[in-house]
């Protein structure tokens, strides 16, 4: 199981961003939230995940994690431990919705759906999604499945929803609203200590967005990781894709949620997908970065420190404001 593919959504060139549960029983006052490990097929063996329950008949969404070896939880091995992912899960669980949070085909748990984690596409991802869907409609009675995408996992989320019936709906986190292309470029100008490698790095970028391969032998050590030949071809399927373009297609709700400290993904990104869409909710959030930590500094290593900090609590209104959209129209 190899994790070259690196995370898309960089804060610097240098500091990339981007266990199988077994089931287990913790209880809340009122009611009782059961954690299970469950699993949908994929195309070589099983994808696996953590489904946390506070019982049946209630709305469930599935978690789509963001770029690069991001596991279930939220967290990677290049640094990232906000776990994220299993804040919301807990937080939504005490206001009566289920989850599903999955690790990605070839990763993790998932490790064995396909035999190499670099050889998949947004549309491949995007087909898990539909697995994923199938196996909890069975396992819960539910008529149709909420997906939530967090940073890359937006576009998988937005992919899966091209002319589906068993999604209820989208909650985008953190969901670039421009071709990834444009975004890894505006990301990389932020930071100064990119300006040596930056034209190399452009360059790399218009060649993969035209559809051609790099050699990247030359290249400065952290570019040679970013555009590493083993996932050329992803990023080449990923930039392809417009969000937006995707979004503007999707008739059914939509919450787009979006922190002003994010270094990675802007709100002018939030506003792109809103103008896509204007009967989606959108909703911006003061003081939170790209992983929904608070930040109140504009120091980028201040933002940074909060990536790394699992007990760190989210900010305090984005539960409540995906709880109270899937459950206003769930009813």
């Amino acid at each position: 199981m190899r994790f070259m593919r690196r995370s898309m959504f960089f804060v610097a060139m240098v500091v990339p961003v981007s266990l199988l549960s077994i089931t287990a029983r913790a209880t809340t006052p009122s009611p009782p939230v059961v954690q299970t490990a469950v699993a949908a097929p994929g195309p070589k063996g099983p994808l696996a995940g953590t489904m946390l329950s506070p019982g049946r008949g209630v709305p469930v969404v599935l978690m789509i994690p963001g770029s690069g070896p991001t596991d279930r939880d939220g967290n990677s091995p290049l640094g990232l431990k906000a776990a994220t992912l299993r804040l919301l899960a807990e937080g939504l669980a005490t206001r009566g919705i289920a989850t599903v949070r999955i690790d990605k085909r070839g990763m993790y748990a998932s490790a064995g759906a396909i035999p190499d984690a670099n050889a998949v596409t947004i549309g491949d991802y995007a087909t898990d999604v539909h697995s994923w869907i199938a196996s909890i409609r069975h396992m819960t009675g539910a008529r149709c499945v909420w997906v939530l995408g967090h940073s890359e996992g937006g576009l998988v989320a937005l992919s899966a929803a091209q002319d589906s019936t068993d999604i209820c709906g989208l909650i985008l986190l953190a969901t670039p609203g421009r071709p990834t292309d444009q975004t890894l470029a505006e990301q990389l100008r932020a930071n100064p200590a990119n300006a040596p490698v930056l034209d190399q790095a452009l360059a790399a970028i218009a060649n993969l967005k035209a559809g051609r391969h790099i050699d990247v032998s030359q290249f400065h050590p952290a570019l040679q990781r970013l555009f590493h030949p083993a996932i050329q071809d992803f990023l080449i399927s990923e930039f392809t894709i417009d969000p937006a373009k995707l979004l503007s297609t999707i008739h059914k709700p939509v919450l787009i949620v979006q922190g002003e400290r994010d270094m990675q993904v802007s709100v002018a990104d939030a506003h792109v997908l809103k103008q896509a869409d204007p009967a989606a909710k959108s909703i911006m959030l003061p003081d939170t970065n790209h992983v929904l930590k608070p930040v109140t500094s504009a120091d980028r290593r201040v933002n940074l420190a909060t990536y790394a900090n699992p007990d760190l609590p989210l900010v305090p209104a984005v539960v409540p404001a995906i709880a109270e959209f899937v459950l206003s129209a769930s009813h």
